[in-house]
């Protein structure tokens, strides 16, 4: 199950290319390797992503451990919890036409799925979902029988008559279930499977190839293979090794490193006001939470000198791989890092990869 885990503070003090690249950086490649070392898991890669994409990246390690197969530049990374941003942008699409309101109420899209609803959820509405404050519980307590993608509206409809953890908009509680009650609301303006909306509407656009649950053809290593946080690969590996399916609008995606690097360059141009497939307001929805608040759709806001003031950033991890993004977009750039490894090792690896880059790109 994804699960959240606080951003580590990277030092305030950390003091461009403009082509993206398509080849592993011999110089960041030596950067990356003595914390996969240090933090033992199998592989690591990283890079910085500016407006043009990704500018500089390596990778370092291989696919599966006690095996020799290097990883590569080109496999397939699973993003995690950093979904939920995509997610939070491919609804956007339907308030930049005026189908959707942020603060609509969730019962004007889903109904007939609320008929039987708790009290309260006549109260939640679609930023309380994408700023994780709707009252609904990070996960599901037992997912059952009601894994598949397909079956999310009978998900919304059994867990809507439970009442919420907190009033709707007074606490923030995170919550993947909160983002897959939004997937719900896509795919009922959508008409479609939040996995086909978000291809069409978010990733072709942007020119971004991506795909959905674990990686790999099961039994090959053909990408990089998921390890527990003790180290130890998993059974198997592929599409499955995943969290459930209907899960997926909080946390099933997986990209190359250049391909999320698509969707972090077109969150730069939005924050800047150059070209990209939102008008700026949308993006400052997305970005920044409202006064008083540190988490807005998809992303946690911190104040970090060296991002010249806002950074945003997240992470991702479905317990066996790893991912982390810090943005600055006053400065027009991002650092990111994955693992093929869940836990801590995973997690920290990303950070101390992350901590790297900035200095680099920084000097």
């Amino acid at each position: 199950m994804t699960r959240r885990r606080l951003l580590p503070l990277l030092a305030a003090s950390l003091p461009t290319v403009t082509s993206a690249t398509t080849s592993a950086d011999t110089d960041i490649n030596s950067l990356l390797e003595p914390i996969r070392a240090a933090r033992k898991v199998p592989a690591l890669t990283g890079g910085i992503v500016t407006t043009s994409g990704l500018t500089a990246a390596g990778v370092t390690g291989v696919r599966k451990r006690d095996d020799s197969t290097p990883a590569t530049l080109s496999d397939l990374w699973h993003l995690g919890s950093m979904t939920k941003a995509m997610t939070a942008t491919l609804i956007a699409t339907w308030v930049q036409s005026g189908k959707l309101n942020w603060d609509d109420p969730i019962s004007k899209f889903l109904a007939p799925l609320l008929k039987d609803a708790s009290p309260e959820f006549s109260a939640i509405t679609v930023r309380h979902l994408l700023s994780h404050r709707s009252g609904l519980p990070a996960n599901r307590k037992n997912w059952g029988a009601l894994p598949l993608a397909s079956q999310r509206p009978d998900i919304v409809r059994l867990e809507s008559k439970r009442p919420t953890l907190s009033p709707p908009g007074t606490a923030f509680l995170y919550s993947n279930l909160g983002y897959m009650f939004a997937g719900v609301v896509a795919e009922s303006l959508g008409n479609a499977l939040w996995e086909n909306l978000i291809t069409s509407r978010l990733f072709k656009p942007l020119g971004i190839t991506a795909g959905f649950g674990g990686t790999g053809t099961p039994g090959s290593i053909d990408q990089p293979w998921p390890h527990l946080e003790d180290g130890t690969p998993t059974g198997t590996n592929g599409p499955a090794i995943d969290n459930p399916a209907s899960l997926g609008p909080a946390g099933t995606c997986h990209a190359a490193l250049d391909q999320y690097a698509r969707f972090l360059a077109d969150q730069l141009r939005g924050a800047a006001g150059k070209d990209s497939l939102l008008p700026p307001a949308l993006y400052k929805d997305i970005q920044f939470p409202r006064e008083g608040e540190s988490y807005a759709f998809g992303w946690g806001l911190h104040q970090r000198s060296w991002a010249g003031g806002n950074a945003f950033a997240h992470t991702g991890s479905n317990t066996m791989n790893s991912f982390a993004a810090w943005v600055a977009p006053a400065k027009g750039f991002a650092v990111i890092a994955a693992s093929n490894q869940g836990g801590k090792p995973g997690a920290s690896a990303c950070d101390d990869a992350c901590a790297a880059l900035l200095r680099r790109h920084l000097g």
